[in-house]
């Protein structure tokens, strides 16, 4: 199959001394553990990552970046690159059979740097990710090195590993398995991986055509060209296509890569007359599954390795590359000192809330695109007959509830919120335009910009308070300030004058105050560091 990008490869160097000691461990060098090992390396920690290969992923797996994920990669330095390359979309349409059902806009709203999601072929993050880590300085990445076997202990845990000149041994303090769905870490321990295994089969194909489709997400249900399946189409960079077939439990993976029998359901959707190549073919089960726990002792699981969801929904590497952000800046603030362990603790409180949410959101999607009984797929194609004039109805059209970020309403972190309405704490901070001068910015590029809390004000300049950045936003243009031109700060925020709002290194917010006074403020920030 012709290929519209090469794969680089990274040079294997030959192991240190055995027995080595590291702060940090990676196993694992994918989207979710290169995310991690970046962030880790912005905020001054060194970093060792393994990985058994010498490349990035083949083929376009995760595609669509979610608007967060697009976030927490500016903060990383790398989220420029996703929007010069990648496709940008926020419309959606839905068919039924032969004719649309309904569309939908996913960011009807201006006043936000990134759209609802952009796809792009995982290969591309990744690539720009390693970049990224080699150029800080701090991630020792480690190619060629697959791990085949742990020990864990009280303080940390001691890894085997084989490379090409053989096996050395390496003890990680803190360890991240972010090694995916058939994580050697999680299996090696021992662990439980619970959930279910939905009993169907799909087929991937990216598919290389100059084609009149719009950028958009077309999602068929019992289409003429794929009769009683599902098909969903994506445009990707470089002319590329991703078409995902439904294919029934009973469908032969091996057969149904065929590259010929691949052609002709491709040929069927598009007609006789567009020509195209093959890039990528796969055929995927799908499961919802999670471990129990995401942290055991030193061990933390992210991605795959500590959660699984079926494709519909993009909520797979979205949520990976979440874990990374949730846990990165409580393990950099307990190494330098800043906080206690047990401040760890809470990754899982509000990872495994938000793994359920994902899983939940995931099987209820699952179970209307492929309806397990008669009655079942009555309802659904009821709901799609009736979509297409009536609005109360699309609601409950299920192609995959598309990813959006946990609120953390139930955190332990969670601080006071003084004045209750928009954005209370545990939400994730919503962005908005601002000026200063002739300088357009945005606001959360100015929010955990230096890797710590941030107070965000409103019309009031608080006290300078130790750990915290103040952003001081003004409805008229002054010295010092950002100018809220628009007033879609305050209002996405719901800050009158004089009131403020703490936030988190992962751009969450810890609280809300409606005056500056400094005691409840630091408190609060004691509160969100676990102290």
């Amino acid at each position: 199959m012709p290929g519209t990008y090469t794969q680089p490869r990274y040079e294997y160097r030959p192991h240190p001394v055995d027995a080595e000691r590291a702060p940090v461990v990676i196993v694992g060098g994918g989207l979710v553990g290169l995310t991690a090992a970046l962030d880790l390396a912005r905020r001054g920690l060194r970093v060792v990552l393994l990985d058994e290969d010498d490349t990035v992923s083949f083929g376009s797996r995760a595609i669509c970046f979610a608007k967060r994920s697009l976030e927490i990669f500016a903060r990383l330095g790398v989220g420029e690159k996703f929007l010069a390359k990648g496709i940008t979309w926020n419309q959606g349409r839905v068919f039924f059979q032969s004719r649309e059902a309904y569309s939908f806009n996913l960011l009807p709203e201006d006043g936000h740097e990134f759209p609802a999601f952009v796809n792009l072929q995982q290969y591309y993050a990744e690539q720009w990710l390693v970049e990224a880590c080699v150029e800080s300085g701090l991630v020792d990445l480690r190619w060629q090195s697959r791990v085949t076997g742990i020990a864990a202990h009280p303080d940390g845990a001691l890894l085997t590993i084989e490379t090409p000149e053989g096996a050395y041994t390496l003890h990680a303090d803190w360890l991240l398995a972010a090694d995916g769905a058939r994580s050697f870490i999680r299996e090696a321990l021992g662990l439980s991986f619970t959930g279910q295994v939905f009993r169907d089969r799909f087929l991937i194909a990216d598919v290389v055509m100059s084609a009149p489709f719009p950028t958009e997400r077309w999602f068929w249900f019992d289409p003429p060209f794929h009769p009683g399946q599902s098909v969903l189409l994506h445009k990707q960079p470089d002319d590329v296509w991703r078409i995902d077939f439904q294919l029934g439990w009973d469908a032969d993976p091996e057969l149904e890569k065929d590259p010929e029998r691949v052609r002709r359901r491709v040929t069927d959707m598009l007609g006789p007359d567009v020509p195209f190549d093959l890039e990528w073919v796969s055929v995927y089960t799908f499961r919802c599954r999670r471990m129990e726990r995401f942290r055991h002792g030193r061990v933390f699981f992210l991605g795959d390795a500590a959660h699984q969801v079926s494709p519909f929904g993009a909520r797979g590497g979205n949520g990976g590359v979440q874990d990374a952000d949730n846990l990165c800046w409580k393990l950099a603030a307990v190494l330098r000192g800043d906080a206690p362990e047990a401040l760890l603790d809470s990754y899982e409180a509000e990872r495994i809330p938000a793994a359920d949410e994902n899983i939940l959101h995931s099987s209820r999607s699952t179970d209307f695109i492929t309806p397990k009984t008669e009655a079942a797929r009555a309802w659904r194609d009821a709901v799609l007959e009736l979509a297409e004039d009536w609005a109360l109805a699309r609601p409950f059209v299920n192609s995959g509830r598309l990813s959006r970020p946990t609120t953390l309403l139930d955190s332990p972190l969670n601080g006071p919120d003084q004045s209750p309405g928009m954005a209370p704490p545990g939400t994730p901070a919503p962005d908005a335009p601002l000026l200063r001068g002739d300088q357009r910015g945005w606001l959360l590029r100015q929010i955990g910009a230096d890797g710590g809390f941030t107070l965000l004000a409103r019309e009031v300049v608080p006290v300078p308070l130790p750990g915290i950045t103040t952003l001081l936003i003004a409805d008229t243009p002054r010295a010092g300030a950002w100018h809220d031109h628009s007033g879609l700060a305050a209002a996405r925020y719901g800050l009158s004058p004089g009131e403020c709002v703490l936030l988190r290194p992962d751009q969450h917010i810890a609280a809300r105050f409606t005056t500056a006074a400094p005691e409840p403020i630091l408190a609060a920030r004691d509160k969100a560091l676990g102290r």
